[in-house]
């Protein structure tokens, strides 16, 4: 049976340990709706959350990994005015909406106001977004004078990492977020093409050489095709018994102009992925 509890007030509350590393902050929510949820242990205050994969009622840290199940920040009961719980003793307090504290990394620079924030690799810690990503909302606030803790973590190549870890006031609204692209001399269009050629983002400077070198062998390529074609048709008007002669070099040609495309598709693909 689910018990509802009304708040007629905000208070502040106090949270120690993130992840087992101690983090001195004052956790506050203008949240007007928490809900309660079940979690295998109790997870700090602060710290993002996701829905657990096949399952509605039960939650677990979010990292990069389940960042599309993304459902809110744990808080505490008192921090909402209107709180749903369904009595269970491992019962987790999630708000999925409103203005809350939320536990930041500096993993992808230091969070400042208007920042957007996404999941981290580190579990129930957030990141600033640099790219297209699912995102749990906006900073009200910068990162710079809040107290932090150093945290340890390892990447995907196994190298180890130490970030510093702090809360900001974050205006929850789970989303996806779309990079807008950068302004540069390349459209937009042809940036995409250059990225989806190269498996990465390319900068300006390849993208500029890679259009260079194409324009160079499209004029190359047009104008060994209109040479040759017009020697044919000269050859042929002055001699037709010479067809089998221009055949053969209609053939030759054809065949330098496939390597020479050849050549100017494998430049292109190494200045893409390479510079």
């Amino acid at each position: 049976m689910i018990m509802t509890r009304v708040r007629h007030g905000v208070r502040l509350g106090l949270v120690g340990m993130v992840l087992l590393a101690a983090i001195p902050l004052a956790v506050h929510a203008l949240t007007a709706v928490s809900e309660g949820y079940n979690s295998d242990s109790k997870l700090p205050l602060a710290s993002i959350v996701s829905l657990k994969k096949g399952s509605t009622k039960d939650v677990e840290l979010t990292t990069s990994e389940n960042v599309d199940n993304m459902l809110g920040v744990v808080i505490a009961p008192e921090n909402s005015l209107l709180t749903l719980t369904n009595g269970s003793p491992t019962e987790t307090q999630v708000a999925t909406n409103g203005e809350v504290q939320v536990l930041v990394s500096d993993i992808n620079g230091t969070v400042k106001r208007g920042d957007h924030i996404t999941a981290s690799p580190i579990s129930g810690v957030g990141m600033r977004t640099t790219t297209n990503a699912r995102v749990l909302g906006i900073a009200q606030g910068d990162t710079v004078d809040t107290e932090t803790t150093n945290q340890t973590y390892k990447e995907k190549d196994g190298t180890e990492r130490k970030v510093n870890i702090t809360t900001v006031s974050v205006q929850v609204n789970i989303s996806y977020y779309f990079k807008e692209p950068d302004k540069t001399l390349v459209p937009s269009a042809l940036q995409n093409v250059a990225n989806s050629l190269a498996g990465k983002e390319v900068s300006t400077m390849p993208i500029i050489i890679s259009v260079a070198i194409f324009m160079v062998m499209i004029i190359v390529v047009a104008s060994i095709i209109y040479s040759m074609i017009r020697s044919s048709i000269i050859s042929v008007g002055r001699n037709p018994m010479s067809q089998s002669a221009v055949y053969r070099g209609v053939v030759q040609i054809s065949a330098l102009v496939l390597a020479i495309l050849g050549v100017g598709v494998v430049a292109i693909y190494l200045v893409l992925t390479r510079l």
